[in-house]
C-alpha cells in the first residue's frame, strides 16, 4: 500500500463503468434479449470501442504501466484504469492508500429506468445488485452499494434483505416519493429497521430522483449549451445549482416523518450532490422547527430538533471545487467526507490536492475526520490511522 496522500483515506463515492453484458448473466432468461445488452441503443458502438480498448490492457504491459501510474489523473470513464476490472480497481486503492470504497452502479441505472413493469425493474435491480457484488467480492474494500427503489415496500424489503445477505455494505434509495409514498410511510419502517439493525447505511446518490431545471426554462430563445461533458446527456449549469433539492427534500421527510426518531441508530450519506448548501439547509430545518413546532403535532412529537437528527445520522459528500474548510468551519466537522467519484470525471484529476486548498486552517483531527473517520461512523467501520498501520 503507497499512501501516496500521506494519510488512510476512505473513499465515500466511486462508481464501475459496466461493459455491455455486465448484468445478462443475472437476469431471468426471459428479459436477457430486451435487457442484457446495457448499450444496445449505442448504435455507433463508441462505448464498446472503449471497453474493448480498456481490456486490450491486460496483453500489453506498457499500456497497463502507464495507465496504472496514476489512475485518477489518468483517463476517465471506460478506459479509466479499475473501471470494470477488479484487479485493476485493486491496484488502485494500493496506489492511493484508499482502504474502504464504496462502489455506485452507472449504466445499470439507466437499464432500470428503461423496464416496463413493476416484475422487470425489479429484476434488473436483482441483476444490476448481484454483478456490482461479483464486481466487489474480488477485494473486502470495495463496498458494494446495492441500488434499491422504494416503489414496491415488500419487493424493496426483499432486495434490500437479498442483497445485504449476498454482501453488500450500503443500500442506495431514490431521493423521491416511490410508489406514491414518502419514504417516511409506515409501510417502509421493515426497510428501515433492517438497515438500522443490521448498521448497513442508506444512501442517496445523484441520479435517479434528481431534481434539474423545468424544461420551460430551456425554452429562452437561445441554442442550448453542451453538458459538463461537452454532450447532451448529462447535468447543465442551471441543472447543477437544482441538485441539492432532492436529497433536501428526502431529509425533511426522513426527519417530519419520524424515521430517524423511530430508528435512532439508522445512518446514511448524501453522495455527489454537493455540500455547500448543508449548513443553510440545518438553519431552516430548524427556523421551520421553531416557527411550527408549537402547532404541528408531528414536529412536537419529535424527541430532537430537527438538525440534530441529520447531525447524528447523515453525512455529505462536497464537490472537489467546494470550499470544504467554510463547510466545516459553519457546520462542523463532523458532517463532510472525502469521496473521488471514480472513475467519473466529475471527481476531477486531483480531488485531494483540491479539498486541500480550501482546508489550510483546519486542524490535523478535523482533516482525518474528512478523510476517514467520518465514513467509519457512516459505515459502522474501523480504520486505522497511518502511524497505526504504517
Amino acid at each position: 500500500m503507497n499512501y501516496e496522500y500521506g494519510r488512510v483515506i476512505n473513499d465515500a463515492d466511486s462508481h464501475t463503468m459496466e461493459t455491455a453484458d455486465w448484468i445478462y448473466e443475472f437476469l431471468d432468461e426471459d428479459l436477457r434479449d430486451k435487457y442484457g445488452d446495457l448499450y444496445k441503443a449505442d448504435t455507433s458502438g463508441r462505448v464498446v470501442s472503449l471497453i474493448e480498448k480498456a481490456k486490450s490492457r491486460a496483453h500489453d504491459p506498457e499500456a497497463d504501466a502507464a495507465a496504472a501510474a496514476d489512475p485518477i489523473g489518468g483517463d476517465k470513464g471506460w478506459l479509466a484504469f479499475g473501471a470494470f476490472d477488479t484487479s485493476e480497481r485493486t491496484r488502485m486503492l494500493d496506489k492511493y492508500g484508499f482502504v474502504s470504497q464504496l462502489v455506485f452502479t452507472t449504466a445499470s441505472l439507466a437499464a432500470m429506468g428503461r423496464a416496463e413493469n413493476l416484475r422487470d425493474k425489479y429484476a434488473l435491480v436483482k441483476a444490476a445488485n448481484m454483478a456490482q457484488q461479483k464486481f466487489c467480492d474480488g477485494d473486502k474494500r470495495l463496498v458494494n452499494v446495492a441500488y434499491v427503489p422504494l416503489d414496491d415496500a415488500d419487493m424493496a424489503f426483499a432486495e434490500a434483505k437479498r442483497a445485504i445477505d449476498a454482501g453488500a455494505g450500503a443500500v442506495g434509495v431514490a431521493p423521491m416519493p416511490c410508489g406514491n409514498k414518502s419514504p417516511g410511510h409506515p409501510d417502509h419502517d421493515a426497510f428501515w429497521q433492517m438497515l438500522s439493525d443490521r448498521s448497513i447505511p442508506f444512501m442517496v446518490h445523484i441520479g435517479t430522483g434528481t431534481i434539474t431545471q423545468p424544461k420551460g426554462y430551456h425554452n429562452n430563445g437561445r441554442e442550448r449549451s453542451p453538458d459538463i461533458h461537452g454532450g447532451g446527456e448529462n447535468l447543465r449549469f442551471a441543472d447543477f445549482t437544482s441538485l441539492c433539492f432532492a436529497p433536501q427534500e428526502f431529509l425533511t421527510a426522513m426527519v417530519y416523518d419520524g424515521v430517524f426518531d423511530r430508528f435512532p441508530d439508522l445512518r446514511g450519506g448524501v453522495i455527489e450532490s454537493g455540500a455547500g448548501w448543508v449548513p443553510d439547509f440545518l438553519r431552516r430545518l430548524d427556523y421551520a422547527y421553531r416557527a411550527f413546532g408549537k402547532t404541528d403535532q408531528y414536529l412536537k412529537a419529535l424527541a430532537m430538533k430537527p438538525s440534530d437528527y441529520i447531525r447524528r445520522a447523515v453525512k455529505f459528500t462536497p464537490f472537489p471545487k467546494e470550499d470544504v474548510g467554510a463547510m466545516i468551519r459553519e457546520a462542523g466537522p463532523e458532517l463532510f467526507m472525502f469521496s473521488s467519484d471514480f472513475p467519473h470525471p466529475e471527481g476531477t484529476k486531483d480531488p485531494v490536492g483540491l479539498f486541500e486548498a480550501t482546508m489550510d486552517d483546519l486542524n490535523e483531527t478535523e482533516k482525518d475526520m474528512f478523510y476517514r473517520t467520518n465514513y467509519d461512523a457512516m459505515m459502522n467501520y474501523s480504520s486505522e490511522p497511518l502511524q497505526a498501520v504504517a
